[in-house]
């Protein structure tokens, strides 16, 4: 009896410190991954390199609020211009349809 006693004190810490680690660990996972805001930050960050002072606290305060200027949001390759000119003149018919693709597709981005 005393043996068995003595064995269950010996082997309970080691099943203790297993469930110690893994609880440890599981925090630290979360940690490693950004968040949407962190993301966002990160991103804007980024498109005002080179920016300082008032104009950087600006630009990042316009960034994370979403009201950034339009030329960001501006397709980038042709067919993303070509489907957000389709999506635009959707309804229209014929030498219409076809007019405002062309001045559309031919417009130069805001800058």
């Amino acid at each position: 009896m005393k043996k068995l006693i003595a064995m269950c004190l010996l082997v309970t810490p080691l099943f203790a410190t297993s469930a110690f680690a893994q609880g440890a660990s599981a925090p630290a996972v979360e940690k490693s991954g950004k968040t949407a805001q962190q993301e966002k930050m990160a991103a804007c960050s980024k498109a005002n390199k080179g920016k300082k002072g008032d104009e950087y606290k600006k630009a990042q305060s316009e960034c994370l609020s979403g009201s950034a200027p339009a030329a960001a949001a501006e397709p980038k390759t042709q067919q993303e211009k070509m489907a957000a000119c389709s999506k635009a003149n959707k309804g229209k018919k014929g030498d219409e349809y076809k007019k405002a693709q062309s001045e559309c597709l031919s417009a130069k981005p805001a800058t």
